[in-house]
Formats: C-alpha cells, sequence, structure tokens
C-alpha cells in the first residue's frame, strides 16, 4: 500500500508543478520593473538601539506637551480660589451636563439646564459636544445646589478659557477635567451627560483613579472589619459595602490586606497571611457574601503612606497602651475608624482611637452613608503634601472609561490620564491642607503607539509599553475584551496583565526586570509566536531593545525579527510619477496606517489617508503633517507594482479563476496594498482593535515562508455554512533582503484536488493538509480546515478547538494557564510512514511533502477508525475548576515580581493639624488586633 501511494505522489509532484507554473509568470512584470531602478535603491540595516530611543523621545515631548497643560490648568484653578470669597448664599446658574437641552411638560427649560450647543466632533470620537465650553456633573446622590459645589462651581469658571487655549495650543487633546473635592465635575468639551435606566447619575470623579493617585501618594492599608454577633444584618451589608469602596480607592501603586475579627483573628485569605497585597484591579475583587480578597501579586508595600482601617459596631476601650507603645509619638500608621448602625452608645472610643492617630471618624448609618464618609480619608492623607504644595504629576495606568461614556467607540478605547493635585494657597487654611481637587487630561493610548509605526518595524515587529509595575499599557498581545451576546465588554483584569505573560520566553525575566527598573538596553530571545487566533505558530529569534520614557512610570519596548526585520528597503522616484501610479484604480492605502496627520487641524479630519496623501504631495495642502519617509516608499512601491494593472487588465478578460480577486501586499516596504474586489483587512484581523498597523494572516506567514514557494491557506472564518470553501495561496520572493507577497485565489485546475478524490474509498482516506496540520481538501467537505488531529486522535491525544469552543460556551472569564497543541511540520523530512494503534486495530499511514509547497498529502488505511475514543473524561478533567492544587495556586500568587516604587511620597508634614479628626460618636476587640495591625508597618517599611 505504501508503495502504490508513494508512486501516486510522485506522479502528482510534476503535475502540481505544471499547475502551478502560470501563477509564476505573475512575477516577471513587477520583477522587470524593480531591475529597471534597482540602481536608485537602497538598504539599510535597522538600528534597534536609536530607533527605540528617537520613539521614546517623540513620545516624551507629546506627554509633555499633555502635562504642561495640565500645569497650567492647576495654576488657574488655584489662583482662582486664592481670589475667591466663599459666599454661604451664593445663587448662581450653570450648565448641568444631565440637565441641558432638556425640558419639562410644560415646554420650559429645567433649572440648571437652558439651550447648551452640541455638534458631532469626529476628534472626540463622534460625540456630540461643544467645544466651546465647558459644562458640569453631579452625581445623583450629591446635592447640585449645595452652597460648596456653587462656590466651586463659580469660582472654576475661569477653566473655560484655559481649556480653550490648551487645545488651541495642542489640537491633539482630547478630554480635560477639574474633579472637585465637593463631588462636581468639570469636563471640556463640554457633553450632554446620559444616566443609567433608572435616571441615575452614579460617577464620582473622586473615586477614579486618576482623582486618587493625584490626591495621595501610594499607600499601605490594613482594613480590620468586626464579623462578631451584633454585626449582622443590615450592619453587615454595610460593613461590606464600606470594603467594597475603601478598595474602589486603592490602586497598583498600593497595597491592602483584610483582617476578620470576633473571638478571634484571622485573614479573609489564607494564603496571604502576614503579608500585604497589590490593590490592582484583579486583587481588588470581593465577593458579596465573604470578604476574600482575590489577589495575584504581592509585595512588602509601598514604603509610604500607612493606614489601618477599622469598621466595627462599636469598640469598649480605646487600647492607648497599645498605641503609645507602637505609634507614638510620631503616629505614622494612622487609623481611620467606621462606626457602623444607628447605635452611638459607645461612639467616643471608636472616634477617639481615631483622633489620637492622626486619622478620621465617620459615623455609617445607612447605604447612602458610605461613599462620603470613605471618600474623607483621601483628605486626610493628602494634607502633608498639600501643606508642601508638592504638584506632583502622576499617570494612570492602561483603562477603558466605559463609565463615563455611554458611547461604544470612546468605551472602548484604552486611554492613560496625567493629572495633578489642585491646592488651596490661603495661609488661614494652610496647615489644614486644604485639597481643592484634581486637574487632568486623557491620552489614548492608540495615539501614543503612533509614534512608533508598524512599517519601520517590519511585519512581525511591534512596539509595546509597559507601566512601572510591569503592566501593559499597550501590546498587541493584550486581548482586554471578550463577548457577551454581540456587546464588546472588558474582562475582570485587562489593565492588570503582566508583562511576562505576554513575553513569556522571558522566563527569567530579565527584560521584564531590566525595563520596570527603566533601564536602556537590549535583549535577543528564541521565541514562537501564534497567528491565526493561536491556531498556528511560528519560530522566530527576537532582539528586543527597550528604554524609559521620562517623566512618566512608563518603558518603551520594540520588537525587530531576525531576517525580515533586520534591514529597511528605501527607494526614491519623483513625486509626479509617483502620484500618478498612487492613483491607480486597482491600488489602496491602509487607512489604519498614518501617511499624514489629518487630527490638528479640524479642517482635515474628514480627509481619508488617501485624500491628505494627494492633497500634501500635490501642493494643495503644504501644513499637512506627514511621514515623508513613509510617503517617499510608498510612491516607490506604487510605481513597480505599475505592472500589476495591466496584467490584471488582461486577465479579467478571462474571468475564470479570479472570481474571489487578487489580492497584493507588496512588501518593500510595506506601505501600500493593490487589490481587486477585496478589502486590505478581513473582519477577523480587525477583530484586535488594540493592535495598530496589523497585517493579513496570509502576509504574515508568508514573510517566513522559503523564498518562491506557494504557501496554501484555508481562512477559517471563510467556510462555516457558506458553501464552496475557497484556498488563499500565497507566494513570496526575497530580492537583497525585500519581500513581495501576493495573494491569489487557489490556481486554475488543480489536479491535486482530482488525485486526492479519487484516491479516497473504503480502503483508504486521502488527505491534503498544511504545514500545521490543517485540512485543505478532503473528500468530506466539513473535515476542510479542521486539524488533522480530529481524524487520527488516540486517547491521549485532545483536539484542541473542540477544549477551544466549550471554554468559550462556558464564558469562564477568570484568569487561567491553557494549553493548546500546536504542530509544525519539519520541511527537511520529504517523505515518513508509520502505524498508529487504536485500540484492537491499527492502521498504517504515508505522508509525502508537495514540492514548492507547504502542503503535504496524507494517506491513511480507512478500515480501522481511531476517531470515536473516548475523549469525554479527558476534557471533564481539563475544564472541571475544582481539578486542580490548591497549594500550588497559593505559592503562584506569592511568588513576588520587581517593580519600581512611585519616586515621591508625601505621609508626614511636622505642621499638619490633625485636630479636624471627624464627628462626634464599639464590638469587643482585643489588644492583640491592634499589635498584629500595627506590626504590619513594620513588615510593610
Amino acid at each position: 500500500l505504501i508503495m502504490q501511494l508513494c508512486l501516486i505522489n510522485a506522479s502528482l509532484s510534476a503535475e502540481l508543478l505544471v499547475t502551478l507554473s502560470p501563477c509564476l509568470c505573475r512575477l516577471g512584470g513587477i520583477l522587470s520593473k524593480y531591475k529597471d531602478i534597482e540602481g536608485v535603491v537602497k538598504i539599510e540595516e535597522v538600528d534597534g538601539e536609536e530607533l527605540v530611543k528617537k520613539f521614546a523621545e517623540e513620545m516624551e515631548q507629546m506627554l509633555g506637551r499633555k502635562m504642561k497643560s495640565v500645569k497650567r490648568l492647576a495654576e488657574a484653578a488655584e489662583d482662582a480660589d486664592f481670589y475667591h470669597e466663599y459666599n454661604e448664599t451664593l445663587e448662581f446658574d450653570y450648565y448641568n451636563s444631565m440637565l441641558i437641552n432638556t425640558v419639562d411638560e410644560d415646554g420650559n427649560q429645567l433649572p440648571l439646564g437652558g439651550e447648551f450647543p452640541l455638534e458631532k466632533n469626529e476628534h472626540f470620537n463622534k460625540l456630540p459636544v461643544n467645544t466651546q465650553q465647558s459644562n458640569i456633573q453631579v452625581p445623583t446622590n450629591v446635592y447640585n445646589k449645595d452652597p460648596d459645589i456653587l462656590n466651586g462651581v463659580y469660582m472654576s469658571e475661569t477653566l473655560n478659557d484655559v481649556f480653550i487655549e490648551n487645545f488651541q495650543k495642542d489640537s491633539s487633546l482630547t478630554w480635560q477635567y477639574f474633579g472637585s473635592a465637593t463631588g462636581f465635575f468639570r469636563l471640556y468639551p463640554g457633553i450632554q451627560w446620559i444616566p443609567d435606566e433608572n435616571g441615575v447619575v452614579t460617577y464620582d470623579c473622586r473615586t477614579r483613579n486618576w482623582y486618587i493617585q493625584a490626591a495621595t501618594s501610594p499607600k499601605d492599608v490594613v482594613i480590620v472589619v468586626d464579623v462578631s454577633g451584633s454585626m449582622k444584618g443590615l450592619r453587615l451589608t454595610i460593613a461590606k459595602h464600606t470594603i467594597n469602596t475603601i478598595l474602589d480607592t486603592l490602586g497598583e501603586n498600593d497595597f491592602v490586606n483584610i483582617i476578620a475579627y470576633s473571638d478571634y483573628v484571622r485573614y479573609v485569605e489564607p494564603c496571604f497571611r502576614g503579608t500585604l497585597v497589590q490593590a490592582d484591579l484583579d486583587n481588588r475583587e470581593v465577593t458579596h457574601n465573604t470578604y476574600t480578597s482575590k489577589a495575584a501579586a504581592l509585595g512588602q508595600g509601598s514604603l509610604c503612606n500607612q493606614a489601618i482601617m477599622l469598621i466595627t459596631d462599636g469598640a469598649m476601650e480605646d487600647f492607648q497602651d497599645v498605641f503609645e507603645e507602637f505609634n507614638w509619638p510620631e503616629r505614622r500608621v494612622r487609623v481611620f475608624t467606621y462606626l457602623i448602625g444607628r447605635e452611638m452608645t459607645f461612639a467616643e472610643n471608636v472616634k477617639w482611637i481615631a483622633c489620637n492617630n492622626k486619622g478620621y471618624y465617620t459615623h455609617i448609618s445607612t447605604l447612602a452613608d458610605v461613599q462620603e464618609n470613605v471618600m474623607e480619608y483621601l483628605h486626610v492623607l493628602s494634607r502633608p503634601m498639600v501643606i508642601n504644595h508638592d504638584h506632583d504629576i502622576i499617570w494612570t495606568e492602561a483603562y477603558m472609561d466605559s463609565v463615563l461614556f455611554n458611547s461604544q467607540a470612546q468605551s472602548l478605547l484604552l486611554m492613560t490620564s496625567v493629572a495633578m493635585p489642585v491646592f488651596s494657597k490661603k495661609e488661614e487654611t494652610l496647615s489644614h491642607g486644604i485639597l481643592l481637587g484634581v486637574v487632568g487630561t486623557d491620552v489614548a493610548l492608540r495615539e501614543l503607539m503612533r509614534l512608533a509605526p508598524r512599517y519601520k518595524l517590519g511585519v512581525h515587529g511591534y512596539a509595546f509599553l509597559i507601566t512601572n509595575n510591569g503592566y501593559i499599557l499597550s501590546h498587541p498581545d493584550l486581548r482586554p475584551l471578550y463577548k457577551e451576546g454581540k456587546k464588546l465588554k472588558p474582562k475582570p483584569n485587562y489593565n492588570s496583565v503582566d508583562l511576562s505573560e505576554v513575553e513569556w520566553e522571558d522566563t527569567e525575566e530579565k527584560l521584564r526586570t531590566a525595563m520596570v527598573k527603566g533601564e536602556t538596553g537590549t535583549l535577543t530571545l528564541d521565541v514562537r509566536t501564534s497567528v491565526d487566533k493561536g491556531r498556528r505558530v511560528m519560530f522566530q529569534k527576537n532582539d528586543y531593545f527597550y528604554t524609559i520614557i521620562n517623566e512618566t512610570p512608563f518603558s518603551l519596548g520594540i520588537v525587530l525579527t531576525r531576517g525580515y526585520g533586520q534591514y529597511i528597503f528605501i527607494g526614491n522616484v519623483s513625486v509626479e510619477e509617483g502620484l500618478d501610479d498612487l492613483l491607480a484604480p486597482d491600488l489602496i492605502i491602509a487607512n489604519e496606517w498614518t501617511y499624514c496627520e489629518t487630527d490638528i487641524d479640524p479642517a482635515h479630519r474628514k480627509l481619508s489617508q488617501l485624500q491628505a496623501v494627494v492633497r500634501y504631495l500635490s501642493g494643495k495642502e503644504p501644513d499637512l503633517e506627514c511621514d515623508v519617509e513613509l510617503l517617499q516608499q510608498t510612491l516607490f512601491d506604487a510605481v513597480v507594482t505599475a505592472p500589476m494593472e495591466a496584467y490584471w487588465t488582461a486577465l479579467m478578460l478571462n474571468t475564470s479563476g479570479v472570481d474571489e480577486g487578487i489580492e497584493t501586499l507588496v512588501g518593500f516596504s510595506l506601505s501600500l496594498f493593490l487589490s481587486l474586489h477585496r478589502s486590505f483587512l478581513t473582519s477577523t484581523d480587525k477583530e484586535n482593535m488594540f493592535t495598530l498597523d496589523h497585517f493579513p494572516v496570509w502576509y504574515r506567514r508568508a514573510a517566513e515562508h522559503p523564498a518562491g514557494q506557494f504557501l496554501y491557506y484555508m481562512p477559517r472564518q471563510d467556510n462555516r455554512g457558506r458553501g464552496d470553501t475557497f484556498t488563499k495561496q500565497t507566494h513570496t520572493h526575497r530580492h537583497t533582503n525585500t519581500l513581495f507577497a501576493f495573494l491569489f485565489p487557489i490556481c486554475p485546475v488543480i489536479k491535486l484536488l482530482c488525485f486526492c478524490l479519487l484516491l479516497s474509498s473504503q480502503d483508504i482516506e486521502c488527505y491534503v493538509i498544511d504545514n500545521n496540520g490543517f485540512v485543505l481538501i478532503s473528500k468530506q467537505r466539513n473535515n476542510v480546515s479542521l486539524h488533522t488531529q480530529a481524524h487520527t486522535r488516540t486517547d491521549t491525544e485532545l483536539e484542541w478547538f473542540l477544549v477551544s469552543d466549550l471554554i468559550k460556551k462556558g464564558d469562564i472569564l477568570q484568569p487561567c494557564d491553557t494549553e493548546y497543541p500546536s504542530f509544525i511540520y519539519e520541511p527537511s523530512i520529504k517523505e515518513t510512514n508509520s502505524i498508529i494503534k487504536c485500540g484492537r486495530c491499527q492502521k498504517m499511514f504515508v505522508v509525502q511533502q508537495i514540492p514548492e509547497s507547504n502542503l503535504l498529502m496524507l494517506v491513511v488505511q480507512a478500515d480501522c477508525d481511531c476517531s470515536r475514543q473516548n475523549v469525554s473524561t479527558l476534557l471533564l478533567l481539563l475544564l472541571d475548576p475544582g481539578a486542580h492544587n490548591d497549594s500550588v495556586k497559593c505559592e503562584r500568587m506569592r511568588s513576588q515580581k520587581i517593580r519600581r516604587r512611585p519616586e515621591s511620597c508625601h505621609a508626614y508634614h511636622p505642621q499638619e493639624n490633625a485636630d479636624d479628626c471627624g464627628g462626634a460618636s464599639f464590638a469587643s476587640l482585643s489588644a492583640s488586633l491592634f499589635i498584629s495591625c500595627l506590626s504590619f508597618s513594620a513588615l510593610a517599611s
């Protein structure tokens, strides 16, 4: 049988070469044109060290402009407050963003409403905005005519002019804002605020990360919660809500742990006994039925502010001897107390604890009291910074502001915010350290990453950003969304994904450690890169170049792949010649790329990239800021590929074979796209909106395929219940370190298909598979694009896409490690054969490589069925959430990663007046509890 199959394959190879030869002729015109101008081109090696420094400098300049804007806002707000005299009876109408352009039943404008012109603006994600005015948002639980609100809004009116001036100086600015300590939020440009389905606005600027980080230095917080018998019913509910609210005020530079006590003391998460947990988004998750804090990263603490939060319904003593021994006289550990419930019998002791440890006491009798009372501790912690007038600028981690905007386009953008505190400069209030609020602006990370254009890094190259904690700001493998029905939603821990989770070949974490420390350097790694949603893998050697972005907590890295990615191809043609070919009907430039900045001047914002390029090159819009290097390469590529139009015109006269269209992405400089009937990126290619300048899968694979060979690829989305399947065929050609990649429909009269179908019978089955083991040709149509393993698996093998589908159906959103088998054929093996044992029978198979392609022919005996092996037990074992070792999980969570602490810390000031410690106002509480809590300060130090 094997000899018979080998003879068939030998004749098949010759037939295939005859079939493919017409496709090769299509290269002739381009190669000839390239030879004509070869003398005016040059190839330069990419200097990764210089490139990463250049990108970092440009990012520093861009972010520097945002910081200057924020500084101007802070200065203006402080000056306005300095000259403003508080008026208890002030009456003042302002534009409330929830009430504007709204009338009552009689058609009258609502109070604090009125006409507020709005116009859709491309720069602000097509939202209706007013670029001439800001307006005010007030949470529903804050009275919008409270004297503090009215005085603050009146005082901050002066910021309108500064908002507009900032936008004129830097038109790449997006949202600018002032968040007041009293609760109102001034936003520019002004918008219509949309409440939730109950007509409620829960957004409170004081709970946002940019506000909290700017208002306080990093914090070590131990939450001590009373769980004695009296804490039940409403009191327990209020206590849980208080814990959640405190946790919401913490960020990735803060550390936390939770201790419960009744007759004895216990850690709510035993795994975190005796340590502090980094308070990133994932770690702050607390269930409603227990106090469990889910944490994945531990640390020694922030080494700055230290506080104990005591949540109780009473305290029978004040523990003065404990505080005298462990916390006085410096009182470095502040104690904040929260008295839960309506009872006030023993409130004096609870207040005494806070007031004698530079903290703050509050009484929380209802759920509605929680938010305002918890926020008070932030103002207390800010006092040393305010008294010293330390205007630290902070940058937040990546986040999606889906709370602020209901517009999906806006809410799914990853962004970072830069913010600065605003202080009272009045002499009479200096020792009280009054924080007026925080000013800030947003920076869309995709705009920042445009400064590291992909065309300079090669088809596999990319740039990425991380924070001082090692978390990803931007990375091609960051996938922060999941689908729930038709909606995209952020994953619970989308902004606390560590670099080690995507650059996982960095097993010793040398790259991560160097970048977190803010170092500049290089590193080389052998990597396995997945493409096509992880279904395929490529082996590459990557060079990493990294450096810090000054004045920020961020570090930038770029990746260049050895081989294709080491060099850049530079050609030069005249503008006149290039423009003529650039306007050919078969040519498209990728609109996702930035050839010209159309966002700076409002008059340019409606231009497509091609329109902007043509206007700039023709001299009609000389003020456009365009990438001259990219345009030069684009014109060159347009000229070199011009012969394709004539060939395609002739080809269209005979439409057989081109029904599905022809695509060519020319890889001299990766600058343009030639097409008939098809688009540059498929819907699958576009799924990850967080990856800029991405390339189609067929092109990425072709770049690593041997020169001169055809690569066949079955797109998964093209064959699910849509009639005939379609196979893509790519041909690669390299010349002096350049790459052409052409995508054709499969060449006419593929005799390979006929051979395989004729071979399949009751005795044998025939498949044509690609180098990753996926079926391209089979007698059974349903097999096409499935993995070979689906047909030949044994009881020790698990077909990978079945697992993937099951996980997807289960909507498992917890972080996990999942292993997917991936296969790649060794090209040096031209032919192999063996025997598969399937229970009581065995089957023979033979595999032979098909020349000049990535294809193999697989022929197996059909009279021994291996496909019905029982894999359900293995599936259940893999997917059962209980099938793991808790001790291993705990040990892994205890593994500590290097992080870089923020440089500034404002935890103490000798002039602080701590007399303001809350209003007038108990559970059995042991002295040993406070000793253990105060010991945390020693641990964190």
